[in-house]
C-alpha cells in the first residue's frame, strides 16, 4: 500500500491528462456504459480543451477527478431543453462533470473533497450556481452536500442521471455539517484484521493490558501468573507449564535445548514452512535427527511414520507442528500420541497456531509450545512451554534456555511483563474453543460457493484458510488492494509470496456479520481481478 500523502490540485501536465483519459474510460465505458469501447482504453472528453480538471492524487497515482466548465451550451443543455427555466433567477451557472473516484477510495473523503474544490473553483471564478448530472446511485450524498434536484431524469436506461444544482448559500451551509459527517464516518471505518498475529483482541484484554504495570516480584503478579498457569494446565491436561517473555521461536529453542540435554536420535516431520523451522532449531542446537519431509501441504501419513519408527528403533523423540501455519494442515495429535507410546518415543509438539483454536489434549506429550497471541486472542510477547516431566536447572545451558530455572521460580526467574500476563489472563477467561470452527465453516462455505478454492478440507485448522491464487492475480497486488480497503490478510511472508498464496486467519475476536461483510469485499476483489485479466487476454 502506498504511503504517499493524498493531495488535490488542478491538472496541468501530460501524464495527469493521460491518467484522466484512462479513468474517464474506466468509469464511463466500463462501469457506466455511456460510450463505445476502444483498443486504447482511453476516453478523451469532447469538451476536454474547455475543461478545468480538479484531481485527487496519491503520490503520482490519479485516484479521483472532476471537470468544471463555464461555456454554454452545457452538456446538460443537450439532454434537457430550457434548463434556465428550472434555475433560480440571477444565476450565473457553470457545469461540473466527469466526477469519478477510484473504487478503492469511494468510502473515503475523496468524493466530497473533489466536489468541495470544484464548487470553490466555480465561486472564485464568478459563478454562483453549479449544475451536475448526478448519478442516481449517489443522490443521497449529493443532497447532503447541498445539491437540489430539478427537472426529470436524463440519460439511457443503463446510465440514468438526475439534473441538480447547488447555490453558494447551500454549499456554505452544508459544508460544516458534511465535514463533520465525513470525519465521523472515516474514523468509524474499522480495520478487519485476518492476520495470524497480531490478532484483534477483546475489550477486556485491551483493558487488562492497559493497566499500570506492577512489579514481577509482587504477590499480585505471582498470583496472576499462577492463575494463568493453572488455566493452561486445566485446558490441556499438561502437568507442567512455564510462561516466559518471548515468542514461539524462543519456546521451540527451549524444546531443542531440552532435547539436546536428553540426548538420543530424533525424527522431525516437515511439510511446510514451520516444520522446516523445527529442522532449523534442531540443526542450530546440534541435535541428532532424521527428517520425513514432504512437499508443502502434502500429507505425511501415520503409516509411513509408523514404518519409519519400526525400522529405526533407536529414535527417541519425534517433533512435529500440530498446525502447519503456512498451509493450515493439521496433524492428528491423538493418533501420534498413540503411535509414540507404541514405539516408546517422546512426542514434542509445536502448538503455536493450534492452542486456543481447538481442544488440545497434551496429556502424555513430552513437550509442547505455544504463545500468548494468535488463537488465544491476546497480545504477542509471551512464550509458553508445556512439559510432562519436572526439570532441574542446568547451568551448562544459556540462562534463557534453561527450562529448569523457570520451573524453580514459577516462571519468573527474570524480569517479566505484568501487562502481557494480565492481558493473557483476561484472554483465557474469555476463550471459546469452539467458536473458531463455526466461523471457519461459514467462511470456507462462502468462498467455495463463490468459486474460490481453499487448501484442505474440514480436517484442516479452523483458524487458517489458505487460498492459492490463479496466476492472473498477484498475491502482493491482491493483498495491497485489500489493505487499502482496511482488510488485512496474510500475504507478505516470503513463503506465501513465493507460492502466490494468501491466507485468512481467524485467530482473533470477530463478529460474524463483520467477517461476512469483509468477505464480500475479498470475493469482489478476487472476481474483479480475475475478470480484468480475462478481458485483457
Amino acid at each position: 500500500m502506498k504511503t504517499d500523502s493524498l493531495h488535490f490540485k488542478i491538472a496541468n501536465d501530460i501524464e495527469e491528462f493521460n491518467q484522466i483519459h484512462r479513468m474517464n474510460y474506466e468509469t464511463f465505458v466500463n462501469e457506466i456504459p455511456q460510450h463505445e469501447r476502444n483498443p486504447e482504453r482511453m476516453l478523451v472528453d469532447r469538451f476536454h480543451n474547455e475543461n478545468t480538471y480538479i484531481i485527487a492524487k496519491k503520490g503520482n497515482e490519479l485516484i479521483g477527478m472532476v471537470a468544471v466548465r463555464g461555456n454554454r451550451p452545457f452538456s446538460l443543455d443537450q439532454k434537457l431543453p430550457n434548463i434556465d427555466s428550472y434555475l433560480p433567477e440571477g444565476g450565473s451557472p457553470c457545469e461540473i462533470r466527469l466526477l469519478s473516484v477510484h473504487k478503492d477510495y469511494r468510502s473515503s473523503i475523496v468524493f466530497y473533497k473533489l466536489v468541495e474544490r470544484a464548487v470553490s473553483h466555480c465561486l472564485r471564478n464568478g459563478y454562483n450556481l453549479a449544475l451536475i448530472s448526478g448519478t442516481v446511485r449517489q443522490l443521497k450524498l449529493y443532497k447532503r452536500i447541498g445539491f437540489e434536484i430539478f427537472g426529470p431524469l436524463v440519460g439511457e436506461n443503463e446510465a440514468r442521471f438526475q439534473p441538480m444544482f447547488i447555490t453558494k448559500e447551500n454549499f456554505e451551509r452544508a459544508t460544516k455539517a458534511f465535514n463533520r459527517l465525513m470525519h465521523r464516518q472515516e474514523s468509524q471505518r474499522k480495520i478487519m484484521n485476518f492476520l495470524p498475529g497480531p490478532v484483534p483482541v477483546k475489550k477486556e484484554v485491551e483493558k487488562a493490558f492497559s493497566n499500570e504495570a506492577i512489579s514481577h516480584r509482587s504477590t499480585d503478579f505471582m498470583d496472576q501468573m499462577s492463575d494463568v498457569k493453572s488455566m493452561l494446565k486445566d485446558m490441556t491436561g499438561a502437568p507442567n507449564v512455564q510462561v516466559l517473555v518471548g515468542t514461539g521461536t524462543l519456546s521451540n529453542d527451549l524444546v531443542a535445548a531440552r532435547l539436546h540435554r536428553q540426548g538420543g536420535r530424533g525424527l522431525i516431520l516437515a511439510n511446510g514452512e514451520f516444520g522446516l523451522r523445527l529442522v532449523d532449531h534442531a540443526r542450530r542446537m546440534d541435535l541428532h535427527y532424521e527428517v520425513i519431509a514432504k512437499g508443502w501441504n502434502e500429507e505425511i501419513t501415520l503409516e509411513e511414520v509408523d514404518e519409519y519408527l519400526h525400522n529405526e528403533p533407536d529414535i527417541r523423540w519425534l517433533w512435529l507442528v500440530h498446525c502447519e501455519t503456512s498451509t493450515g494442515y493439521l496433524f492428528d495429535l491423538e493418533e501420534y500420541k498413540r503411535l509414540c507410546n507404541k514405539h516408546g518415543v517422546n512426542l514434542c509438539v509445536d502448538a503455536c497456531s493450534s492452542a486456543g483454536s481447538t481442544p488440545l489434549n497434551l496429556k502424555g506429550v513430552f513437550m509442547a509450545t505455544t504463545v500468548s497471541g494468535k488463537a488465544f486472542g491476546s497480545y504477542p510477547g509471551l512464550a509458553v512451554v508445556f512439559h510432562r516431566d519436572e526439570v532441574e536447572a542446568d547451568n551448562s545451558l544459556p540462562r534463557y534456555l534453561d527450562l529448569g530455572m523457570y520451573q524453580e521460580n514459577n516462571s519468573v526467574p527474570y524480569t517479566h511483563s505484568s501487562n502481557l500476563v494480565a492481558a493473557f489472563h483476561a484472554a483465557l477467561l474469555e476463550l471459546d474453543l469452539y467458536s473458531k470452527a463455526r466461523l471457519n465453516y461459514e467462511v470456507r462455505r462462502t468462498l467455495e460457493r463463490s468459486g474460490i478454492t481453499c487448501l484442505g478440507d474440514g480436517t484442516y485448522s479452523p483458524v487458517i484458510i489458505t487460498i492459492p491464487l490463479p496466476e492472473v492475480i498477484s498475491s502482493r497486488g491482491f493483498g495491497d488492494n485489500l489493505k487499502k480497503k482496511k482488510i488485512l490478510i496474510s500475504y507478505e511472508s516470503d513463503y506465501l509470496l513465493k507460492r502466490n498464496w494468501v491466507q485468512i486467519a481467524l485467530m482473533g475476536e470477530y463478529k460474524l456479520n463483520e467477517v461476512m461483510m469483509a468477505l464480500d469485499k475479498f470475493i469482489e476483489e478476487y472476481k474483479e481481478q480475475t475478470a480484468s485479466e480475462a478481458a485483457v487476454l
